[in-house]
């Protein structure tokens, strides 16, 4: 059971409550701060406040009113957009000085889009994508990068660990989505080389789990191994994080890596296998599903 660090209530709002938003929000709640929610699909809204207590609202703007801070976990920069700006978008409604923190993981320009629209507004914005997967929510255990002013950062900061294990400021705005591309980056390139090497231990005829037992105690060691290795010689991959969000962050990386001239070899070939890992119906299989394609 997460243990919350003593925290004065704040009055918050959360937009999103999909299988990361809906337990990022309950820790909220828990941790006793008041938290009015929205979800575009509203019988969503409503089953949270019915597990939580709280309030439901009808518009992002509605949620947002009065609002110390303003959280969200959406799909995608258009949705990011859609409860952000507009007559019913949460800036909308936002008090000046309110801090508006974003747990989608989306581009960076949209990340300073909205930065400099809520500046000039009196708002704050803090991009502050996520890691750890719906495990990581569900257990208060996530770790955010964050982008964005450094006081409003630290105003912000004490309320997020209600569902967070560590949460870091790494720069300005946009500089959390470009952690969480370096993120996914690493975590592709560890999944294929995991992948790989199970493949050629079986067909060795290797007993892979007491390798991977071994193995995890040495140089090769990862979370990939320790908390993957087992599932992916098993063949079981009906959990975790969805190919299909991958393959969305991976997009981000390579949109973002054609604008900086970042050379990408290993992410984009492994962008492609994950496409190939979809065309065998696996797009919501987990992300280590990878190991599909060399069986």
């Amino acid at each position: 059971m997460k243990t919350y660090e003593p925290v004065p209530p704040r009055r918050v709002a959360f937009l999103g409550l999909g299988v990361m938003g809906h337990p990022m929000a309950g820790h909220l709640a828990r941790a006793g701060h008041g938290a009015t929610v929205y979800n575009r699909t509203a019988a969503k809204a409503q089953t949270w406040v019915g597990e939580y207590g709280g309030h439901a609202a009808a518009t992002p703007r509605a949620a947002a009113a009065d609002a110390d801070f303003v959280f969200a976990c959406v799909g995608n920069d258009d949705d990011l957009r859609s409860v952000t700006l507009g007559s019913d978008g949460a800036f909308a409604g936002m008090k000046r000085g309110a801090v508006f923190v974003d747990h989608t993981t989306a581009s960076a320009e949209v990340a300073r889009d909205l930065s400099t629209a809520a500046t000039a507004l009196g708002l704050h914005f803090i991009d502050a994508p996520v890691s750890g997967g719906q495990a990581g929510a569900v257990n208060g255990a996530l770790t955010v990068m964050c982008g964005g002013d450094a006081g409003a950062f630290e105003a912000m900061r004490p309320v997020a660990l209600a569902f967070s294990r560590a949460v870091t400021r790494v720069g300005d705005s946009g500089a959390g989505q470009l952690a969480k591309m370096v993120n996914q980056t690493c975590i592709a390139g560890l999944l294929q080389g995991l992948a790989e090497g199970i493949a050629f231990g079986q067909k060795a005829g290797l007993d892979m789990k007491l390798v991977l037992e071994v193995i995890g105690k040495g140089a090769a060691q990862s979370w990939q191994l320790d908390n993957r290795g087992t599932s992916m010689v098993d063949d079981r991959f009906d959990f975790g994080f969805a190919v299909d969000w991958m393959r969305k962050d991976l997009g981000l990386v390579l949109d973002e890596a054609r604008r900086n001239g970042a050379h990408l070899p290993i992410t984009a070939l492994v962008d492609q296998f994950y496409s190939d890992v979809q065309a065998l119906g696996g797009r919501r299989w987990d992300t280590s599903s990878l190991i599909r394609r060399l069986r």
